[in-house]
């Protein structure tokens, strides 16, 4: 299973890597830089494990409160923070990054690196088949892409501020993307809390991970749209400008 693990594991990322390189098609970044920002995710995800079995002692999986503080600290905090660092580390000097665009792209990169090794990780720990399917599909269509997400949402601000001087940054994305993540794994800790409890509440936060993906994916696009239409603007390509009506304004 161990070859398997590892093959299925990087699949996932792997193709959400294409499908963000599809989106900056017009204006690829250059592949040196997106496999450096890849790598540092990825080589952050052993040492976020790390601390991450430092701090979970501090909180019972058993009470809502202590599900809290596992989903909001001792995952997304250092998760998010990690990738923050991977992205800031890896491109946030390098000339390439000069575009609203690529701040999606670098960190969606970032996200999608630490989220290849965590999935690795998670199979090698299965050994039944079906078990192993079910951690594979489940994790591939949630838990990987809302690792791109919550970075992508980063990204976003990290550009704005950059390039048009406004919005809350990286440190304003990075809050919203702990809080995004904490929101999905809070769903997953407290309801398992609940359910250990024979409390049935359970049952209202199983649809919540798949709302915050499904959710968090229409936002990061709208995201996207702009930050592309925007660099658009920039580069003269006005016929590729596609803001609402009356939103010109953000252009001055």
């Amino acid at each position: 299973m161990n070859w398997l693990a590892a093959v299925a594991g990087a699949l996932p990322a792997l193709v959400l890597m294409g499908c963000v390189d599809r989106l900056d098609a017009q204006r690829p970044e250059p592949r040196r830089q997106l496999r450096r920002v890849a790598v540092a995710g990825a080589l952050a995800t052993p040492l976020v494990f790390f601390a991450e079995r430092l701090v979970t002692p501090l909180f019972s999986e058993a009470t809502v409160a202590g599900a809290l503080g596992l989903a909001f600290i001792a995952t997304a905090l250092l998760e998010e923070s990690a990738k923050a660092l991977a992205l800031y580390w890896a491109v946030w000097r390098h000339p390439a990054f000069d575009e609203r665009l690529d701040g999606i792209v670098y960190a969606t990169r970032a996200g999608l690196g630490f989220a290849l090794v965590e999935n690795v990780g998670y199979l090698l720990g299965t050994r039944e088949a079906v078990s192993f399917w079910l951690v594979f599909w489940l994790r591939a269509l949630l838990s990987v892409p809302s690792h791109a997400i919550d970075a992508g949402f980063m990204g976003y601000f990290a550009a704005r501020r950059r390039f048009d001087g406004h919005g809350p940054g990286l440190g304003g994305g990075l809050v919203l993307a702990i809080l995004w993540h904490g929101l999905y794994n809070a769903s997953l800790f407290v309801g398992s809390a609940l359910a250990h409890q024979d409390n049935d509440a359970f049952m209202f936060f199983l649809p919540v991970p798949v709302l915050t993906v499904a959710g968090g994916y229409l936002v990061l696009r709208s995201m996207a749209q702009r930050a592309l239409a925007l660099d658009d603007a920039a580069h003269g390509n006005i016929p590729h400008l596609r803001l609402p009506k009356g939103a010109g304004f953000i252009l001055n």
